[in-house]
């Protein structure tokens, strides 16, 4: 049974650590069965420490894939830990910590990546910085710039650093919102971050579909990570209550979240998907 609303009343500070979040955060899926969809395959995934990421982290180590994962200094302790996960479960784990905000790091992800483990099959963009606000007088340049360059900037370097790498049959996928489908007036700078993705997203698939490079985006709604708890703009009264606005009455833990990030990775799966955005929202309706 999934953890429900609601929960500890609680604030982390940035960039927030998943094991300072409680309850802890679901993330190894135990009633997931795996078919070596991935086998002898590559990952790079950024924010792979915490959150979506570790929990995509270790299911892809369960099909099969070794996984590099880029976390920040503060999110060692959590990147250890899932390391150790994914080479409990017999795979290759390479450790790449820095700030995606450098381009320089992007490329050396890439290429540390692939010296390390031998090539690289799947790009990973899911790192994320968000903070609520209560009006436009709370949007500071400094702000704006850095969610931008937290958000967005970084999945345009790694996809133009990974490319030359990828083969025929490599996946890109990038982590979206709900806030890039239909925004709250208290993220403009973080929900912008989010339709600039998905429409990347889409330029990227078009761009790469002649070199059999399929590209996607997964879009959750509120899911129980540090992400929320880490947020400047939100009460630890409304921390406690994530997710009841949902029909599901309840946020997603990361491992219900990680299997569409292999659907969308296997070939076997998904070779004649690319250019979508596939929201994971709760029971929530979006589009047509």
């Amino acid at each position: 049974m999934e953890p429900r609303p609601p929960f500890p009343e609680q604030k982390l500070p940035k960039p927030g650590v998943e094991a300072e979040l409680r309850p802890s955060p679901q993330y190894q899926a135990p009633a997931y069965r795996p078919a070596d969809k991935l086998l002898g395959k590559v990952a790079l995934i950024t924010g792979g420490d915490s959150g979506i990421g570790r929990a995509v982290a270790v299911i892809y180590a369960r099909e099969g894939a070794d996984v590099a994962i880029t976390y920040l200094p503060a999110e060692r302790a959590d990147a250890e830990q899932t390391c150790a996960e994914i080479e409990q479960r017999g795979r290759r784990c390479l450790l790449l910590e820095g700030d995606l905000r450098r381009p320089e790091f992007c490329d050396e992800a890439v290429a540390r990546t692939v010296s390390a483990l031998g090539r690289l099959d799947i790009v990973v963009s899911n790192a994320a910085y968000q903070n609520r606000k209560q009006g436009l007088d709370d949007m500071t340049d400094e702000e704006w710039e850095r969610t931008f360059r937290t958000n967005v900037d970084p999945y345009f370097h790694l996809v133009k650093a990974a490319v030359p790498h990828l083969r025929p049959g490599s996946a890109i996928i990038a982590t979206s919102s709900v806030q890039g489908l239909t925004p709250s007036a208290s993220l403009p700078d973080y929900a912008a971050t989010k339709g600039a993705i998905n429409q990347l997203t889409k330029s990227f698939a078009q761009m790469l579909i002649d070199k059999g490079i399929r590209v996607n985006a997964v879009a959750p709604g509120p899911v129980w990570t540090p992400l929320n708890p880490a947020d400047a703009g939100l009460p630890a009264e409304k921390v406690a209550q994530q997710g009841t606005h949902t029909p599901m009455g309840r946020p997603a833990q990361p491992e219900e979240i990680a299997p569409a990030y292999v659907f969308l990775a296997s070939e076997a799966d998904s070779s004649y998907v690319t250019g979508i955005v596939l929201p994971e929202l709760g029971g929530e309706v979006v589009g047509g």
